[in-house]
């Protein structure tokens, strides 16, 4: 690829700083930020430009107009502190013209709508918990052909927001105080899902249409009691501290029963042009003890921090972290809103 212009939006408080001597860049808030730009500029020396975004689109268009990139490198997650926002972010870049990284907005809208993405998976025939929402002001009752243990969880949220041992719940009085747990702390609808008790999963692809899958990861848990939910709380993916003590480790998955190693990256091809993503995804699952694999849910645009579950997967799949993050540039400037719209 030849040397591109590249405008990287970060969040203004995830800037990394001009000098980082004397500091661990492995534990920074901004160490995905400093991976990606660091990969830009020094490994693949292409020219790059930060731009720190806060609560304005404006300066996304003069930086676009001054620097004239080839294609944006959006990492921003949020906009106004509103997660649901980052699409419209990218679909300003759409309005302007302006190639990106990552996902559609499209994709992103249909991807974060767990409920309505588990409808979209259902049609095409993709195993997903069954499942059900508890609206706000709104009374709520376990639909019949479901059972406990049931997860409660926000119907949009992501990075286990709201998700702790708590959520798991196994009678009626534990279920709606946690609906209502959630729609008080993380003010959204609350998505009530069948619990499936097993392996944690993760599939990590890249690309538009032609799609590249890694190799299938997973989520160890081996201190863990058996009075614990072996699930993917808020604390087991942010706190580290908590990680050390429970024993939470990831790594390429452990065989899986004949013929489930097989299916999952077809299967994880399906999700990813179901709910029509592009960019990059990782999509999560949950495999019971029969081998029967549920899709939990997809998720455009994950962590992308070099050492990270995504990047190590690639690495799995020889294609080193400067490899992954050309490949991204890749499927931005060949992704066609027109042609998907």
């Amino acid at each position: 690829m030849k040397k591109l212009r590249v405008l990287l939006l970060f969040h203004h408080y995830l800037v990394p700083p001009d000098d980082v001597s004397g500091i661990d860049t492995k534990t920074a808030p901004w160490r995905t930020e400093y991976d990606v730009l660091k990969t830009l500029r020094d490994d693949l020396k292409h020219e790059i430009r930060v731009l720190g975004v806060a609560d304005e689109l404006t300066p996304i268009r003069q930086a676009a107009e001054e620097f004239k990139p080839h294609i944006v490198f959006n990492l921003l997650e949020a906009f106004h502190e509103v997660g649901t926002y980052d699409q419209n972010v990218v679909s300003y870049l759409e309005l302007l013209r302006l190639p990106y990284t990552g996902c559609n907005p499209r994709g992103m809208i249909l991807a974060r709508d767990k409920a309505l993405s588990k409808k979209l998976l259902q049609y095409h025939r993709i195993a997903v918990p069954d499942f059900a929402v508890a609206y706000r002001r709104r009374k709520f009752k376990l639909p019949k052909r479901m059972g406990f243990p049931v997860i409660v969880k926000s119907l949009t949220q992501e990075a286990s927001i709201g998700i702790s041992q708590a959520s798991v719940v196994d009678d009626e009085r534990r279920l709606y105080e946690r609906v209502q747990f959630i729609h008080d702390s993380i003010n959204t609808e609350a998505l009530v899902e069948q619990y499936i008790e097993g392996r944690e999963l993760y599939c990590s692809i890249v690309g538009n249409d032609r799609l590249q899958v890694f190799p299938i990861w997973e989520m160890y848990f081996e201190k863990m009691t058996d009075r614990q939910h072996r699930i993917a709380t808020a604390r087991v993916k942010w706190s580290s501290s908590y990680q050390e003590k429970v024993g939470i480790m990831t790594g390429a998955a452990e065989p899986l029963p004949e013929g489930v190693a097989e299916r999952i990256p077809a299967m994880c091809k399906r999700v990813y042009r179901s709910l029509q993503l592009s960019g990059y995804a990782r999509i999560d699952m949950r495999a019971d003890a029969q081998g029967r694999v549920f899709v939990i849910e997809a998720n455009p645009n994950p962590q992308l921090a070099d050492g990270e579950d995504f990047a190590r997967s690639a690495d799995m799949a020889d294609v080193s972290y400067p490899a992954l993050i050309q490949k991204i540039l890749r499927a931005g400037l060949r992704w066609e809103p027109e042609r998907h719209g």
